[in-house]
């Protein structure tokens, strides 16, 4: 029985200068989640792909919510044609946030703030904190030398060989939604195995 996702929490970059590959994918995720009627959440910033995501989805007539930490919103980063742009007081209430308004997180490629966040959230998923999918979006092989780290994290001895069905890998933006309703199921259960013993 497929999942109800009415809300998807997006990680992605403000960068301008990567390649336009990476700002393409963020267009046609934005306008895949919006055509099937999925409401956006995300860091809340104009440019980059963070832009292109929200931009696309919202010329597709889809609802996207920004959140945003309140320096950054001083600084002006926000983007202002938002459904809504949420100010939180520092970057852990806005990461909790997003988490807490997700029905599935996508992490899109980006830097070491998209890295911290899907590890967070997989972090999360690993103690029982977040129950729900995640998924990278592959493009351009970005996510191979991190799927290759967690991996050995597993073969290592640092996670348990069920953590594997944590997250999900797909290639291209329009694979995610059929990813996510056919993601394993996770559970409170998870938090006993989440020590390896």
């Amino acid at each position: 029985m497929p999942r109800t996702i009415e809300t998807v929490c997006v990680y992605c970059a403000s960068s301008e200068r990567t390649p336009r590959v990476y700002h393409d994918a963020a267009e046609r995720l934005g306008t895949e989640l919006a055509r099937h009627g999925k409401t956006i959440v995300y860091g809340g910033g104009g440019i980059g792909s963070m832009g292109r995501l929200a931009n696309a989805a919202l010329a597709a007539g889809g609802r996207v919510i920004g959140v945003l930490p309140r320096f950054m919103e001083n600084l002006e980063w926000g983007h202002r044609g938002l459904d809504e742009l949420r100010i939180t007081d520092s970057i852990h209430d806005r990461k909790r946030l997003m988490l807490e308004l997700s029905d599935a997180v996508v992490a899109l490629p980006g830097g070491c703030g998209t890295l911290e966040e899907l590890f967070e959230a997989i972090t999360w998923k690993r103690l029982g904190l977040y129950l729900k999918p995640i998924v990278m979006v592959n493009v351009n092989s970005f996510y191979d030398s991190c799927v290759e780290l967690l991996t050995r994290c597993i073969a290592e001895g640092f996670m348990n060989e069920r953590h594997v069905e944590m997250w999900s890998v797909v290639s291209k933006p329009e694979e995610v939604i059929k990813t996510i309703e056919a993601a394993p199921e996770w559970s409170l259960g998870a938090r006993n195995f989440a020590v390896q013993k």
